[in-house]
């Protein structure tokens, strides 16, 4: 869908009604520069842009790569601490863990009702998967259908994705068509993905782009010591201090997410004239990086210290969160011919 199209389908619903809505699967990997300027910084801007922001840890869909229970629980804790230390404020926004609202389980059932395998076959996870040779057990076959319900069940209307995962939208438009011509019914709204244009890439330490799965981040919350290792460890070209330097390389666009344009107009020039050391870009880089986390850092730090708080906060938001799945699930049963009709 084009963009056009995509702001002419979200025309029709007016700002206060509008809900957004986005998961973390609790892996235990920690949050680095990527995931914050690629996601988090716009899931903590979304919260008021929007009436109703819905963030979700997702330890259902961790079931699939984890497999122990204690760490499951202590990795969706660290998650809830990365959002709220972020600048994710539980008043303005709905933060709450995906199990503690199971009727989503019930939703996949239905949509797995109406999901032809095809369209399951297709999903890009799975192909990457096969074409690995990893063993597929059943959870990451039907991964797309609980993804589908989770962004179903409550209604929601934009869902921020990279351009890589706007599939998981596309497939649950798909399901929630098929059930409600099959059930006659408008229950399940169309949710469209937000995909920001202008959302930045960040390269990783050797210049692709940054992923845990490299080895190449540089970490949001970690200790000073570990930072300053991945920010002196980017890779650059061999050009001697007293030349020129190419700012089409990693070290300038990592460096470049914390100064302004004047700031980096000031060390472009000064890197087109030649004497500027990559290590000094470094050093700068370095204690931009710790001075913009700091204020993040301190205050995910006091919500650690208050482990009672946070879970207070997650049994407060998946009571909101079930204050509008279950009117839509309640509409989903009846059309479905499930329980008993109400009155």
């Amino acid at each position: 869908m084009s963009k056009k199209k995509q702001e002419e389908a979200a025309e029709p619903i007016p700002k206060r009604q509008q809900i957004v809505l986005s998961g973390t699967k609790p892996t235990g990997e920690n949050l680095h520069l990527g995931n914050y300027f690629g996601a988090l910084r716009q899931f903590v801007s979304l919260q008021d842009q929007h009436d109703t922001a819905l963030y979700f840890i997702a330890d259902y869909h961790s079931m699939t790569s984890v497999r122990n229970g204690e760490e499951r629980r202590n990795n969706s804790l660290n998650v809830a601490l990365d959002y709220l230390g972020a600048g994710l404020d539980p008043a303005r926004a709905i933060l709450f863990r995906q199990s503690d609202l199971p009727e989503v389980t019930e939703l996949t059932w239905m949509l797995s009702s109406v999901t032809g395998m095809g369209l399951l076959e297709r999903a890009h996870a799975y192909k990457a998967a096969m074409d690995k040779g990893e063993e597929i057990d059943h959870g990451t076959f039907t991964y797309p259908v609980l993804m589908a319900a989770d962004i179903l069940l409550y209604g929601s209307h934009l869902v921020p994705v990279g351009k890589d995962q706007k599939q998981h939208i596309e497939m649950a438009r798909d399901m929630a068509t098929r059930f409600n011509n099959y059930y006659d019914t408008d229950v399940l709204v169309l949710p469209e993905p937000y995909i920001l244009e202008d959302t930045a890439t960040v390269p990783g330490t050797d210049g692709r782009k940054m992923s845990k799965s490299y080895g190449n981040t540089i970490s949001m919350f970690g200790g000073k010591k570990q930072i300053k290792k991945a920010v002196m460890g980017i890779v650059t070209d061999s050009t001697p201090v007293e030349e020129p330097k190419d700012t089409n390389q990693n070290v300038f666009d990592i460096w470049s997410l914390f100064a302004t344009e004047s700031e980096r107009e000031e060390m472009f020039a000064r890197a087109a004239a030649g004497g500027l050391g990559y290590g000094d870009v470094k050093k700068d880089l370095l204690a931009r990086l710790m001075d913009y986390f700091e204020p993040m850092r301190a205050r995910r730090d006091q919500f650690a210290e208050k482990p009672a708080e946070v879970e207070e906060i997650l049994r407060d938001g998946v009571e909101r969160a079930r204050a509008l799945a279950m009117p839509i699930l309640e509409r989903c049963r009846e059309a479905a011919g499930l329980g008993v009709p109400h009155a």
